[in-house]
């Protein structure tokens, strides 16, 4: 067949594979907001049933070969149309010898996973999620002995799934880099006299009023109102499905309106990425952007932005007047103090900008533990409350507090170094964006636009057609480093702590 035949084979296979991940998108996207507890393990396996025939399409033998011939064929290829097909390459290796009844087989391991971690959640019990995790990880190294491209390492294995290109040797150096800059730091931190006011942030906000708050704040960010969606789950996530259906998940908390504030700016970022990416990456179903990349921009709304003395000033008439009880009595300054407070914590997600990076190298450590036969399932409560107490100084009184909180590992290992390179690369393309323009100005007179603007033309423009490492090289005309954050964390935090 000619390529022009070849391409259309491609796209009319994904666009019918498609639709059924869609589906499975939204019934996934249900069983973890308002889906009955009793139905959940059901409408999982509805989900992997759904999400397995899409599965089947990519094995077909037509499809196969027409994407093996493209691939072979590249420079004939424009550049979406050469990414699309590199895209699916990198899958193919991946699944090539799994077959669908194993591939459905792991997806309701995945699910018998995610309803354990949610019983062991709710009973403080990791005992109950243990043996679902224990298969979790027999079938990671059974992936990797599936794969057709072999890896040495099994962690690299895992993570070039979530960060193509970038290696466990990298976390390693980039972690240990972190710990020699951030622990004497953290120690100056609770070492200074400097006092900052917090009592107001626990006092209580009904859910209605953190409804509206997160209402206005998508409208800060400029999130499309006609493309978006707000609910609740146990744990915040975003999902897109589409070009025009991009939907957020927060929580409420009585007594910490901040958790459901931040939980929306940092899923808000994830739907900025995905609603103001170029048109053509959903017309060639492109999604390549990796995990790194989509935490970047998160945690850049969430921290660097909604963190920041522009920011602060342009929500505190909005609080006051969605919170007036609360912030009768507090100042802009007290306000930027106290969202900006160091204090070591158990929770990952309620954690402050400083400390945040902490949590996730808990969990990388632990995760290369348990992947190279260091350490049990079983052993990981254990594991987690003393290095809890090596790095933050204190541990959690139960596994709900403790290794039971985040529902990632019910998906596998990998996902959560993606965290902190997130926060590495937003703060190299931030220091990119300044040389632009005044960042704090523009903020704190309100023009989110124009930081949107610059977002989609450097940092959203290319990220679903390039690998990580070349993607922040484009932005920044710099390799990738952990220098930028720790400078960017030494010099606002040796301000606010009078350092």
């Amino acid at each position: 067949m000619t390529t022009k035949e070849n391409l259309k084979v491609l796209y009319d296979v994904q666009k019918k594979a498609k639709m059924y991940m869609h589906a499975a998108g939204v019934l996934q996207y249900d069983k973890e907001t308002i889906c009955p507890r009793a139905a959940m393990k059901e409408q999982g396996e509805i989900v992997s049933e759904l999400y397995n025939i899409a599965f089947t399409m990519f094995k077909d033998d037509k499809f196969v070969d027409a994407a093996n011939k493209l691939y072979e064929h590249l420079d004939e290829l424009d550049e979406f149309d050469r990414s699309a097909v590199i895209c699916l390459h990198d899958q193919y290796l991946r699944i090539k010898n799994i077959t669908p009844e194993k591939n459905l087989e792991y997806s309701n391991i995945y699910n018998d996973g995610f309803v354990a971690w949610l019983e062991g959640k709710e009973k403080a019990d990791f005992s109950i999620f243990t043996p679902k995790l224990e298969k979790i990880v027999d079938i990671t190294y059974e992936q990797r002995e599936l794969c057709e491209k072999k890896y040495e390492d099994v962690y690299d294995f895992v993570f070039d799934n979530y960060e193509k290109g970038v290696t466990s040797k990298d976390l390693d150096e980039c972690f240990g880099y972190f710990k020699e800059r951030a622990i004497p730091l953290l120690n100056r931190i609770k070492n200074s006299n400097k006092k900052i006011r917090t009592d107001f942030l626990s006092r209580p906000v009904s859910d209605d009023a953190q409804r509206k708050l997160a209402e206005k704040l998508m409208d800060i960010l400029g999130m499309d109102k006609d493309r978006r969606a707000l609910t609740t789950s146990e744990h915040p996530f975003t999902d897109s499905y589409s070009y025009n259906d991009v939907r957020i998940t927060t929580h409420y908390y009585p007594t910490a309106f901040i958790s459901s504030m931040y939980s929306v700016i940092h899923e808000g970022g994830h739907a900025l990425f995905e609603q103001f990416q170029a048109k053509e990456n959903f017309d060639h179903y492109l999604n390549k952007k990796t995990m790194g990349m989509h935490e970047s921009v998160s945690r850049f709304y969430e921290n660097i932005i909604g963190r920041s003395k522009g920011f602060v000033h342009l929500i505190y008439p909005v609080l006051q007047e969605v919170f007036p009880d609360v912030m009768a009595d507090v100042t802009e300054k007290e306000l930027y103090e106290a969202l900006n407070v160091v204090e070591p914590s158990l929770i990952r997600t309620e954690a402050d900008e400083f400390t945040y990076t902490f949590h996730v190298i808990i969990r990388y450590e632990i995760e290369r533990m348990i992947l190279e036969g260091k350490a049990k399932v079983s052993d990981i409560p254990q594991i987690w409350s003393d290095k809890y107490y090596e790095y933050l100084g204190i541990r959690p009184q139960n596994d709900k507090e403790g290794a039971l909180q985040d529902m990632h590992w019910s998906d596998g290992f990998g996902y959560f170094p993606t965290y902190a390179l997130g926060n590495m690369y937003n703060s190299m393309y931030f220091n990119t964006m300044k040389k632009d323009m005044d960042v704090e100005k523009e903020v704190e007179e309100g023009h989110m636009d124009k930081i949107l603007d610059w977002m989609k033309e450097h940092v959203f423009a290319r990220a679903d057609r390039m690998d990580p490492k070349p993607w922040i090289k484009e932005i920044t005309g710099r390799d990738f480093t952990a220098k930028d954050f720790l400078d960017y964390l030494e010099e606002k935090y040796s301000a606010i702590y009078e350092l």
